[in-house]
């Protein structure tokens, strides 16, 4: 069941269980007598986990700086360079899109897919994915948007529930912390004709929030057939109704067109998407006393349009592929502690998706019926935090996770967490991880198969962290084992969707940041992973490292990333492996020339790397992007 590498960590977190007692009686003469708890951060001032499941997992977190900073649309390619053990597929410069050729794979020690079904992204505590097909849409995780990103990396079932067994990606919103009013306005235009911009408004009165942006963003891309154009908005609205409540409205609403030209080996012809997204919640929060939580409701919904295109000398599809989607749910998340050694988190929910997919022949005035299904799914889950010495805690997790389809799922987890120092932290875990197949998976298309079973996976896990003055690190050792992964294979001539598939992997992982001095910065992180049953999207090694300098009006950052051992393809009977290498440099740079306004300039690949991510799709060379930001 477990991982050959779970027992020497766990015996080696054994092993440091005897060590406390002359570690804090050393630590008692130097530190203050109290303990601070240690957030697992990349960046220095980082804000606090913003959803009480995320204090249980100590999520990784980008605070609004290094989001700020980073000067791109999307958020997921700065997640990819900042997060160890993270990676995010690509096909250009800007634009992921949906379907055949489709970009915007993330993965988390290996775990994810392609499309994403085993990473759940989550905004503001809503689940983010089609209703019909189950994985995120990789052209909706805007950074003008967000606040705040917290990363958890390894399964976090036992608390988020199905899709979370890699991990969990939640964005914090945007709202005004300030009393007053503000606009910003940032712009920018570069390689391919690429164009960037975003307005966002914001107002804080006595208890009333208000904030509002709008976004447009298009390029022509680094390769014929490859336009993309993305516009909407975001709404956020916040009321302080008494001490210790507040009412939320949020929403969102974007649209994009992609086209996608096809593998370099098979072009493409008019293969166009047309995707407008939307979401919207209700949420009502309480901090009392000694309980804390949020009451929600949200709905997201889908639609999208796809022509599948044609390669030169074949004959034009006379349909189009439409479908609509949905998800809508409840749930109540309460974190409380009734005595000072003890915290209990718990909640439920519940949630219906689905939706309805069909052909559409318009010269022809008919349609086809694909497939038009719904599927409900609650959960009821806790997780309990003992402290059972004076720096050692135990936390007892579990959830009871039904889907009306699959079945019924228990997720246990288990982990010790061990503070020899106030500076220092140990911690061993143990967890299962899950996910439901989705409804594309069981009802739709030739490899639909309605009698798959969910994917399961056990995690064991190994942590050190430490804080020094300037200077934070960590290392953490995984190992993962899992069977029941969903596969297409060829049976009796014909694709189905089977669960066929294992998992075993391991790794390492490291990362650290300092403060050096008033103007510089250093910030680094690696990986490493071992996969027995190898998954495109995957990089055995990952390095990244980045030197920031500000001083006065300006601010200066350049970074390097290296990849090793990605698989871009694996073996077929008509495909060899292949394998990526690559070395990637980028700088950015910001000048303010008064209190309002701000030059910006982003440079990528400035090494001009020859690389793929996705089998047959080169990515573009040295690409650069300038422009302004006023802020009013």
């Amino acid at each position: 069941m477990f991982h050959p590498i779970c027992t020497p960590l766990l015996l080696l977190f054994t092993l440091l269980l005897t060590l406390p007692e002359r570690l804090v009686a050393r630590a008692d003469t130097t530190h203050l007598a109290h303990a601070l708890p240690i957030e697992e951060v990349i960046v220095v001032g980082s804000a606090p986990a913003s959803d009480p499941r995320l204090i249980v997992l100590k999520a990784t977190t980008l605070d609004p700086q290094r989001i700020s900073e980073s000067l791109r649309p999307s958020l997921l390619p700065t997640l990819g360079e900042e997060v160890p053990g993270l990676f995010i597929t690509s096909r250009g410069g800007m634009g992921y899109g949906v379907s055949t050729g489709a970009a915007g794979g993330i993965s988390l020690r290996g775990i994810g897919g392609s499309p994403t079904t085993g990473v759940l992204v989550v905004i503001d505590g809503q689940p983010q994915h089609s209703g019909l097909m189950g994985h995120p849409i990789a052209d909706n995780l805007l950074s003008d948007a967000a606040e705040q990103v917290e990363v958890v990396r390894g399964p976090a079932s036992a608390l988020y529930g199905s899709s979370a067994m890699g991990g969990v990606i939640h964005i914090t919103t945007r709202k005004p912390a300030k009393q007053g009013s503000s606009i910003r306005l940032r712009a920018g235009y570069g390689s391919h004709n690429t164009l960037e911009s975003n307005l966002r408004g914001e107002l804080h009165k006595g208890r009333f929030t208000l904030s509002v942006s709008g976004l447009y963003n298009s390029s022509e891309g680094h390769r014929p057939e490859m336009d993309f154009e993305q516009y909407g908005g975001t709404l956020n609205l916040g009321i302080t109704l008494g001490p210790g409540w507040r009412l939320g409205l949020s929403g969102e609403l974007v649209h994009f067109n992609a086209s996608n030209p096809g593998a370099v080996t098979a072009p493409l012809i008019d293969n166009d998407s047309r995707i407008t997204r939307s979401r919207a919640a209700l949420n009502l929060g309480h901090r009392l006393g000694r309980l804390s939580g949020e009451l929600q409701f949200f709905y997201n919904y889908g639609r999208h349009r796809i022509y599948d295109g044609y390669r030169a000398g074949e004959e034009p599809p006379a349909y189009r592929f439409h479908s609509r989607d949905f998800i809508w749910g409840a749930s109540l998340r309460e974190l409380w502690q009734p005595l000072p050694t003890t915290r209990l988190n718990f909640g439920v929910e519940g949630t219906q998706f689905g939706g309805e997919a069909w052909n559409l022949f318009p010269e022809q005035e008919r349609t086809e019926p694909i497939a038009d299904r719904r599927e409900l799914e609650v959960a009821l889950y806790f997780d309990l935090r003992q402290q059972l010495a004076r720096r050692l805690f135990l936390e007892l997790g579990l959830r009871l996770d039904h889907h009306t389809h699959v079945g019924t799922e228990w997720v246990p987890r288990v982990a010790l967490d061990l503070r020899p120092t106030p500076d220092i932290e140990l911690t061993a875990s143990l967890g299962k991880g899950f996910r439901f197949p989705t409804i594309r998976e069981m009802f739709l298309f030739p490899a639909q198969n309605p009698d798959l079973k969910a994917e399961r996976l056990w995690s064991c896990e190994v942590a050190f962290r430490q804080r020094l003055r300037r200077l934070r690190y960590g290392v953490n050792l995984f190992g993962i084992r899992g069977d029941n992964r969903i596969q297409t294979v060829m049976i009796d001539g014909r694709p189905r969707n089977v669960n066929s598939g294992k998992i075993e992997n391991w790794g390492v992982e490291g990362d650290l940041s300092l403060a050096a001095g008033r103007a510089w910065s250093l910030r680094a992180n690696y990986s490493y992973l071992n996969m027995r049953y190898p998954v495109p999207a995957a990089p055995e090694h990952k390095l990244f490292f980045a030197v920031g300098f500000t001083r006065g009006r300006w601010h200066l950052e350049s970074g390097w990333q290296y990849i090793a051992g990605l698989y871009t393809d694996l073996a077929t009977a008509e495909r060899q492996v292949m394998q990526e290498d690559f070395l990637l440099w980028h700088l950015r740079g910001s000048l303010r020339l008064a209190r309002w306004l701000k030059l910006w300039i982003r440079g990528e690949n400035l090494l001009a790397q020859r690389y793929e991510i996705n089998g047959g799709f080169p990515m573009p060379g040295a690409t650069v992007m300038g422009g302004v930001e006023a802020n009013f």
